[in-house]
């Protein structure tokens, strides 16, 4: 479950000042020649790419994806919907998945169908939206207990804890600012406050996060990844994030960097490195609104040495390969130059639409094959750029 799950005060400055609504490269994007030297291994875009067409030398690729690609995005949240009329409760079901990460999934269900453009007021999937944002609300601990804003789905799920409820915040997060009026608006709005309050009350001495939602004394990167992208997404809202938590943790996601610029598992040295990781760890300091400098450096060139390197059969393959995929799409999503991005979402999608199944699914053995669609959905649909988390 390790990826289930990626003086820096600058950092928090740049993630505080960007308004609710406004892109992140609205930041200042530095020099051609600095973006340049930052696209290490982007080479050249196909004379084909699954988005119809090619961008500018710095721009964003076209939002229109080839048919087969909008096609295998369709049938996969379609897949979804009729997963989740399984359950009363409105989560997705585990279906052949061997562990039981309820929240988790059915937060990246609630983030996929809302990259496919519904909200739980409108679009083709809105009812999907509702019942899968109701299900994360009810999972919400709001009776003042020790874990008060804890969301969990109790002991029949002991797997994926704080990774769950940083998903869960997430999509919160993300229906609150795409759909913010009405009833349910205003639970949401109670429930992401509480669900905050938990992320910044369990954060270590060190900065990280562990997969317990009271403060510890362990950490590890994944899940503090994943906090902080909900802590963004919360603050971006309008709910109030403690600052101090958040350089922390950025700091911390620094500290986890290696020489070479891979990112590892946690804090300790000897600790494992992965494309998933450096990645996460990427992604993360572009959400803090770090853009450039020697860590970013470090860290494309990593991913890319690395992303290469699986190609020609000298980086074994991922552990967790749909959470790499998705980090790995918004580590390159979320950079100044796409033409990396084209060059990777040309492969990827050609791979996803490739391997769907005949119902419209993608399979995992570990935690099933809503966990696998959903992922699949979310980074297929980046480049529509619907979902307030790809806005860059």
């Amino acid at each position: 479950m390790a990826a289930f799950g990626a003086s820096f005060a600058f950092a928090f400055a740049a993630f505080a000042l960007v308004p609710p609504g406004l892109s992140p490269s609205a930041s200042p994007a530095g020099s051609r020649a600095d973006l340049e030297r930052a696209r290490v291994g982007a080479g050249t875009l196909t004379a084909k790419s699954n988005l119809q067409s090619a961008p500018d030398a710095l721009g964003a690729p076209a939002s229109r994806l080839e048919p087969d690609v909008r096609a295998a995005l369709e049938r996969g949240l379609a897949f979804l919907a009729q997963a989740q009329t399984r359950t009363e409760d409105g989560s997705l079901p585990r279906l052949e998945g061997q562990q039981d990460v309820t929240v988790a999934v059915t937060a990246l269900a609630a983030l996929a169908f809302m990259a496919g453009g519904s909200t739980p007021e409108r679009g083709l999937h809105s009812r999907e939206v509702a019942r899968a944002v109701d299900f994360l609300l009810a999972r919400a601990d709001m009776s003042g207990s020790p874990t008060h804003g804890y969301i969990s789905n109790g002991a029949s799920e002991p797997t994926a804890r704080m990774h769950g409820h940083g998903f869960a915040a997430l999509a919160l997060a993300q229906a609150y600012t795409m759909s913010p009026s009405g009833a349910r608006g205003e639970r949401v709005a109670r429930t992401l406050e509480a669900a905050v309050k938990r992320i910044e009350a369990s954060q270590s001495v060190e900065g990280g996060w562990f997969y317990s939602p009271t403060a510890n004394i362990e950490h590890e990167n994944s899940v503090t990844v994943v906090q902080l992208q909900a802590l963004r997404a919360a603050h971006n809202c309008g709910v109030q994030v403690d600052s101090q938590v958040v350089r922390t943790a950025v700091d911390y996601i620094r500290r986890c960097q290696s020489e070479d610029g891979a990112f590892r598992y946690a804090l300790d040295p000897t600790q494992k490195t992965s494309i998933a990781l450096t990645a996460a760890g990427l992604a993360t300091l572009h959400s803090a609104g770090v853009y450039e400098g020697p860590e970013v450096r470090r860290a494309t060139d990593a991913l890319w040495r690395r992303i290469t390197a699986r190609g020609e059969g000298k980086e074994r393959a991922a552990d967790f390969p749909y959470y790499e995929r998705l980090y790995v799409a918004i580590a390159l999503w979320t950079m100044p130059d796409q033409r990396g991005f084209v060059r990777w979402f040309e492969e990827t999608a050609a791979d996803a639409v490739r391997d769907q199944r005949a119902d419209g699914g993608w399979g995992d053995e570990r935690y099933g094959a809503c966990y696998a669609t959903a992922m699949n959905c979310l980074v297929l649909s980046m480049p529509d750029g619907l979902l307030p988390l790809f806005e860059r």
